[in-house]
C-alpha cells in the first residue's frame, strides 16, 4: 500500500528492533531484574498482608503481580525511545528520514517493534509470577491480559518516542525519563489499593494512563478492578491513537543534522 502506510518499511523497522533486542541478552535480564525482586520481596514478604476492604479471596502476591507486570511494560516501552537518540547519533535516523517513506510508517514500525519486545518481557515476567504463586487466570483472562499488555506497551512506546523527538542528549533523556516514570509508577496503584489513598491522590491516579493498564490487568488476571475492564480498554486505546499521531507529527520535525 502506498501513501502513509508502507507495510515493507514497517516490517523492516520491526525486524531491526527484534534483532537488536535478541542480541542484547543483558537487556532482557536487566529488564526483569528489578521487577523480579519486587515480586519476590513484596509478594512473599507481604503475603499475609490484608489492607481494609481487601478481597479475602486474593492474597497480596496475586494483587501486586499485575501491577508489577505493568511496570515491566512501562519501563521497557519508555526507554525504547533512547533508540531514537542512538539512531540520530550514529546516522541511521538520517538515512531513514530521507527515504520516500511516510513518517507514520516509520513511527508504526518502531512502535510495533517496541510493543513486541516489551510484550515478550511481560510474558517472561508472567511465567516467573506463575512460578511464584500467581493463579492461572484461564484462557479468557490470558487473552484479555495480552490485549492490555499490547495497549500499555503501545501507549508508553509512543510516549518515549515523543520525549526522544524533543531531545538530543541521551543523558538528559535518562534524567527526564526517570522524572516522568517515578510519578507514573507511584500513582498507578500497582502496589496498594486505591481506596487507601487520600482523595486528592486518587484524583491524580485517574489522570495517570498506567493506572488504567494496571486496573485492566487486574480485571483480567484476578477478576477485581476499580473500573470495568471495557472502560480501561477504551481509555488506553484512545491514548494509543493520540500518542501515535503526536509521535508521527513530532518525529517528522526531528533535526537529523
Amino acid at each position: 500500500m502506498k501513501g502513509w502506510f508502507n507495510a515493507q518499511a514497517i516490517y523492516v523497522l520491526w525486524l531491526r528492533e527484534m534483532k537488536r533486542y535478541l542480541r542484547a541478552r543483558s537487556r532482557i535480564i536487566g529488564s526483569l531484574g528489578m521487577p523480579f525482586f519486587f515480586l519476590l520481596f513484596l509478594g512473599t514478604g507481604f503475603k499475609n498482608f490484608k489492607p481494609p476492604n481487601f478481597p479475602s479471596s486474593v492474597d497480596y502476591l496475586n494483587y501486586v503481580a499485575p501491577g508489577i507486570m505493568a511496570i515491566v511494560l512501562q519501563l521497557g516501552s519508555m526507554f525504547g525511545g533512547m533508540g531514537i537518540l542512538w539512531d540520530r547519533q550514529f546516522g541511521f535516523l538520517k538515512e531513514i528520514m530521507v527515504t520516500p517513506v511516510s513518517r507514520v510508517s516509520i513511527v508504526l514500525g518502531r512502535t510495533i517493534g517496541g510493543i513486541t519486545t516489551t510484550v515478550v518481557q511481560g510474558v517472561l515476567f508472567f511465567c516467573v509470577a506463575l512460578l511464584a504463586g500467581l493463579k492461572y487466570p484461564g484462557i479468557a483472562g490470558m487473552l484479555s491480559g495480552l490485549a492490555f499488555m499490547i495497549l500499555i506497551s503501545c501507549a508508553f512506546v509512543n510516549i518515549g518516542l515523543v520525549i526522544a523527538s524533543l531531545m538530543r542528549d541521551m543523558q538528559g533523556f535518562s534524567i527526564i525519563m526517570n522524572f516522568v516514570m517515578v510519578p507514573i509508577f507511584l500513582l498507578s496503584g500497582a502496589l496498594f489499593p486505591l481506596e487507601e489513598l487520600p482523595r486528592w491522590v486518587q484524583s491524580l491516579c485517574f489522570i495517570n494512563p498506567l493506572f488504567y493498564g494496571v486496573d485492566g490487568l487486574r480485571a483480567s488476571f484476578i477478576g477485581i478492578s476499580t473500573f470495568p475492564a471495557a472502560l480501561d480498554f477504551l481509555i488506553l486505546f484512545a491514548l494509543c491513537g493520540v500518542m501515535i499521531i503526536l509521535g508521527a507529527f513530532l518525529f517528522s520535525s526531528v533535526d537529523v543534522d
